[in-house]
């Protein structure tokens, strides 16, 4: 980024000049790359590369965004006066100029810790995983498809302001999983692993995927697949529902992450499932669950998607307690958010790519762990119930109260025992009701923090990669199966 130091300076100099009361600049440069397999064979290597800057202006309190992946003084002056201009012809249609608050001066850098350079990894070593999995998957009959990829990225920014600002990050991410599809003349069913939609990735390096053991766990993924073709259906009832910890994390994020957001609950982002249920004075008063659910916003959980050192608003990585004891607390906000309730930025900007502005995102949205040692203790007073594993489809209302969830397997709960394996399970609920049902929370051994890589918000669309960390949950009195 050294290279870009001067690049900086005219872009901020220029926007004061032109008259912006504000002005940021960030500059980015993107490397992915990813394998996969499927059936046997290499289905496809990628490698991309992306190089560019945005630069976004307050004049006369009103935004203005532009950017470019051309690096040229005058290039930068082009995109500081059309961000100018973009801001002119915004405040023509704004009723309240845009406050910050506080100013930011941030200083310093952040580079994700990294044992294992997943760039420098040979490709042999890496199609050798793959192919292993998908070998030990290829073993059982009744298997149609087998499925296995990895995927890696690396993101290098430059973030600096008009008020001081500049800081410096590198973040790594790597992942991979497997998927096996059975298949009978009326019947299809997919199992995953370690997550649904492909893989699981953490901030890290080669370690991850290693440590997830993709070839260990690929001769148990596709006999489940296969027990499914001929598995009962989940019944309808109400019921207990344990759900496994990659489940609560599909359900954090869709009913308390989306949910707490600020620009939806004050109505300026209504994109991808709309606002809020919560309103600005629902904070301190508002009981969200039981007493055990504790729930956290830390940009600083170690191996989070949500992890960094900097929001894109020069904002350092907070923690930031969204629920204590069941009690709602806080938002997750932007500096002019914050601002609008007479706060301060907790440090929840990003955005997904040099050419988009910045928007509300979640961190690492963590469920404080339980008390129950193992999984075991958690099923062990449940008489009759179901366990929920790898989410197969969601769906949610635009206020983020109704929804329907639905995974790929589930076992009866008899006694306190797993028993047989049934298909197609769903369950709905209510939020705040489906979260003051908790009445277990697996403990802090069964804790693990899961990635989502498809968060989408905004117009145009921004895919963000965000986390959740939480161990298993019970919920009693749960509607299982579509209520008729």
């Amino acid at each position: 980024m050294a290279n870009m130091q001067d690049l900086v300076h005219r872009a901020l100099n220029t926007a004061q000049v032109l008259g912006a009361s504000y002005a940021d600049v960030r500059f980015v440069h993107s490397e992915i790359e990813s394998i996969a397999v499927k059936d046997g064979k290499v289905a496809g290597i990628s490698s991309e590369e992306s190089r560019g800057y945005g630069i976004r202006v307050l004049w006369d309190g009103a935004w203005g965004f532009a950017a470019s992946s051309q690096l040229a003084e005058a290039e930068v002056d082009r995109v500081v006066e059309q961000a100018i201009s973009i801001a002119k012809a915004s405040r023509l249609a704004q009723h309240h100029p845009v406050a910050l608050g506080n100013t930011v001066t941030s200083r310093g850098s952040y580079e994700t810790p990294v044992s294992e350079d997943p760039f420098l990894v040979p490709l042999e070593e890496k199609l050798a995983i793959l192919l292993a999995a998908d070998a030990a998957m290829g073993t059982i009959k009744g298997i149609r498809t087998r499925e296995a990829s990895l995927g890696w990225q690396r993101q290098t920014k430059l973030f600096a302001n008009t008020e001081g600002a500049w800081v410096e990050q590198k973040i790594v991410e790597t992942g991979g999983g497997i998927e096996a599809t059975a298949v009978s003349p009326d019947n299809m069913q997919r199992r995953s692993y370690p997550n649904s939609y492909g893989r699981h990735t953490g901030t890290g390096g080669f370690e991850l995927i290693r440590a997830s053991d993709l070839p260990g766990h690929a001769l148990q993924i596709a006999e489940e697949a296969v027990a499914l073709i001929v598995a009962p259906p989940c019944p309808e009832m109400v019921t207990t529902l344990v759900l496994d910890s990659s489940q609560m994390a599909l359900q954090i994020h869709e009913s308390i992450g989306h949910a707490i957001e600020l620009d939806r609950v004050l109505g300026w982002e209504a994109s991808f499932a709309g606002t809020s249920f919560l309103k600005p004075d629902l904070a301190n008063n508002f009981r969200y669950g039981s007493e055990l659910i504790n729930v956290t916003a830390n940009a600083t959980t170690a191996g989070g998607l949500g992890t960094f050192g900097f929001d894109d608003e020069g904002i350092p990585a907070q923690v930031t307690p969204i629920i204590r004891d069941g009690i709602f607390l806080n938002f997750i906000t932007s500096r002019e958010t914050a601002t609008a309730l007479n706060g301060i930025s907790n440090g929840t900007m990003r955005a997904d790519s040099w050419n988009h502005i910045p928007l509300i995102r979640m961190t690492n949205i963590n469920l404080e762990p339980g008390t129950f040692s193992s999984l075991e203790a958690l099923l062990d007073d449940v008489k009759e119930g179901v366990f929920l594993q790898t989410n197969k489809s969601w769906s949610i209302d635009d206020r983020r109260l109704n929804f329907q969830f639905g995974t790929e397997i589930a076992r009866e709960i008899k006694n306190g025992k797993l028993g047989r394996i049934l298909c197609n399970p769903v369950y709905s609920g209510i939020t705040p009701g489906f979260w003051a049902s908790c009445d277990g929370l697996g403990d802090r051994s069964q804790w693990r923090m899961w990635g989502t890589l498809n968060c989408g918000k905004g117009q145009p669309c921004q895919m963000v990669h965000v986390g959740h960390g939480t161990s298993p949950g019970r919920f009693r009195n749960v509607q299982l199966g579509i209520k008729r």
